[in-house]
């Protein structure tokens, strides 16, 4: 956040050159083809008294805030400088800092009142001390790309180019349904009646759904209101203003436990993907996917993205590693801390590895195409069971199972699944030796031929 530091820090864009305070300042990227004063801006404050020091460097940062805003906004170069210079001469002849107009409204000063009203028999003082020029006003959209731009791009190291978009679309979700239950209107001028407004509509979704439309979860209304109390929050404290109250505060549904994806059951999977016949008319990579999974419990995405260095087939016990790539030109990101992982190879999985040397480069940054290729398969083949939730991330929840049916304690069982361990971890978690020991003791037979 280039030219921004937070507000409490007192000393801020103060410098002490020869018993003189100096207002510098750094001019942020995005607007420094558009300021002459760039790099660096430095203005002689004219006083060794810090306090008064202070006092004008509140006055300089709060003009410049509005002049980079308005520069962000696309107004004439010229004419923003110009204005904002006039704005702050005369804010500081009169002894009163420059305020933007939305910010008076905070402002409780009887005393800062009255004289503010003994000034308004002239024009031209008060276009200043009242904020007439006003910082201009950023639309919701424009206000999501400054948070995808400004805000947030540190957020996508080490993302995938996938990853990356769906973490966006996520975002911009949200956006687009309030500017089409609300309005793309500034965001200084959201209030609480159209935060509101927004939050009917989702809870008319959730518990009246319109004829012929299914009801939408608490969790997906609750992501549409985050998604716009996020924005606002950030976008304000990147501008210097952390402390605006946020009109979607405490604007939330109540979630109720979900139901998790039903597990495949054994017999099925002996039946229908360790035998050959039902998965033979599957490419060889997403056959190799499903057949992994089953005695690795990975998830599909973990597994669609594995790559030759992250296959350990020449170790003593051979085993896959899941964690990041690290690759700066094709990097991806893992779900969590706890998913970093060496699962060994036993039973089908160990085959599928020998013949995937190299993963499966087919479905690497494509887990949706994945999905999508195996979710229509699976239906069309019949292979799912009867009933209702079955995705082919139901093979993870088997593995589960089957490692509670075969006796294998919970700390292993998180460990193996990639899911939090709930106490501080002490040690490697067991050696790969002892964590190939407890898989065999489930490990499911399979005819070679469906490989």
């Amino acid at each position: 956040m280039a030219g921004y530091r937070i507000k409490s820090d007192p000393h801020r864009y103060l410098k002490n050159r020869d018993g003189v305070y100096q207002y510098v300042r750094r001019v942020p990227m995005y607007v420094a083809d558009k300021d002459s004063r760039a790099p660096i801006i430095r203005i002689s404050l004219k006083t060794s008294d810090l306090a008064l020091a202070m006092t004008k460097r509140n006055e300089y940062e709060s003009a410049d805030d509005a002049l980079w805003a308005m520069l962000k906004a696309g107004a004439d170069g010229d004419k923003a400088r110009a204005l904002y210079d006039a704005a702050i001469k005369r804010a500081e002849a009169i002894g009163i800092s420059y305020v933007p107009a939305d910010r008076l409204l905070s402002f409780t000063d009887e005393a800062l009142a009255a004289h503010l009203t003994h000034r308004r028999d002239s024009v031209d003082e008060n276009t200043a001390v009242y904020g007439a020029a006003g910082v201009p006003s950023v639309s919701v959209t424009q206000a999501l790309k400054i948070y995808f731009d400004e805000i947030t791009p540190d957020e996508l190291t080490g993302k995938s180019e996938i990853q990356k978009k769906r973490w966006r679309a996520h975002k911009q979700r949200a956006i687009d349904h309030f500017v089409k239950i609300v309005s793309d209107k500034a965001i200084a001028e959201i209030t609480r009646e159209d935060a509101q407004k927004f939050y009917k509509v989702w809870l008319q979704k959730i518990t009246r759904p319109a004829k012929n439309q299914a009801a939408i979860s608490a969790s997906m209304g609750n992501r549409m209101m985050g998604g716009m109390r996020v924005l606002f929050a950030e976008y304000f404290k990147h501008m210097g203003d952390r402390d605006r109250p946020n009109p979607f505060r405490d604007l939330s549904f109540a979630e109720k436990v979900e139901k998790s994806r039903p597990p495949i059951p054994t017999d099925i999977i002996q039946g229908k993907f360790l035998t050959y016949g039902p998965l033979v008319s599957l490419n060889e990579e997403a056959r190799g996917i499903v057949l992994a999974m089953i005695e690795t419990g990975c998830r599909p995405s973990e597994l669609c993205n594995i790559t030759a260095e992250h296959i350990f087939l020449a170790d003593k016990v051979p085993h896959i590693l899941i964690a990041p790539r690290k690759d700066a030109a094709d990097p991806r990101e893992i779900k969590t801390a706890s998913s970093v992982r060496k699962l060994p190879l036993v039973g089908i999985a160990h085959e599928v590895f020998k013949k995937h040397r190299n993963g499966f480069p087919r479905y690497k940054n494509k887990e949706d195409t994945l999905s999508a290729t195996l979710n229509k398969y699976f239906k069309d083949n019949e292979l799912f069971p009867k009933g209702a939730g079955y995705t082919v991330y139901s093979l993870r929840h088997s593995f589960e199972d089957r490692m509670k049916e075969a006796g294998l304690d919970d700390e292993l069982r998180r460990m193996l699944m990639g899911h939090t361990v709930d106490r501080p971890r002490y040690g490697t978690g067991g050696s790969l030796e002892w964590r190939k020991e407890q898989m065999e003791k489930f490990t499911l037979p399979f005819d070679s031929a469906v490989i």
